[in-house]
């Protein structure tokens, strides 16, 4: 058989055939020709992150290292050493109190100069770049309300109730050195704004004028 009458032979078969195929039409799998499974490689999946190398052991936390120190009476240098990040100020107040007999009310921790509020956890106070460094070292200044005297009398001065101040019992607190320490306590705290050294002018002239 010639290429041309193969031709027209195959084209009459074609014309033969429907040009769309029906709904119903159905192809017999076994006149497919035979070929080999196409097997898709295995895959290896992302490449795994390299382990940094870290210097911590596992499980352990970041602490710092605290220095609180105090220039006024009386003058303290503390160090408060592994201290977690989590530790608020409040729980630092009360080691003060432990170690060195100082009432937590009348403690007041500074940063930068500022007071820091109970609340705070050591973490939010020194930023995120201090926090990183583990080990790091970080100051802090103390003020004590009522300054030397308050320590003297340690921890118990919390759990002593209040002085029941009746008639006639007025002039005698004036005339103790525990009141004006804390009254020059309170004015140096509320007036640190005003300029140094204004909240003792200001209990100086009350005392003065207490006493003419």
């Amino acid at each position: 058989m010639t290429e041309l009458s193969f031709a027209k032979s195959f084209l009459t078969t074609l014309d033969n055939r429907p040009n769309k195929l029906s709904p119903t039409h159905f192809e017999d799998p076994k006149s497919y020709p035979a070929r080999s499974a196409f097997i898709l490689p295995k895959s290896t999946g992302p490449p795994l992150a390299k382990r940094q190398k870290t210097s911590q052991a596992l499980g352990s936390t970041p602490t710092l290292t605290l220095i609180l120190k105090s220039t006024r009476n009386p003058p303290l240098d503390i160090t408060l050493k592994d201290q977690a990040l989590t530790t608020s100020i409040l729980d630092i107040k009360e080691q003060l109190a432990e170690n060195e007999g100082i009432p937590v009310k009348a403690l007041r921790i500074l940063y930068n100069k500022k007071p820091v509020v109970d609340s705070k956890v050591l973490k939010d106070v020194v930023g995120e770049e201090v926090a990183a460094k583990p080990g790091a070292m970080v100051e802090f200044g103390i003020m004590i309300i009522g300054g030397a005297a308050a320590v003297k009398k340690g921890p118990s001065v919390e759990e002593k109730e209040p002085l029941d101040v009746g008639i006639g019992k007025g002039e005698e607190i004036l005339k103790t050195e525990e009141f004006w320490s804390d009254l020059k306590g309170f004015l140096v705290q509320r007036l640190k704004d005003e300029g140094e050294g204004e909240g003792e002018r200001v209990h100086g002239i009350f005392r003065a004028a207490i006493k003419g």
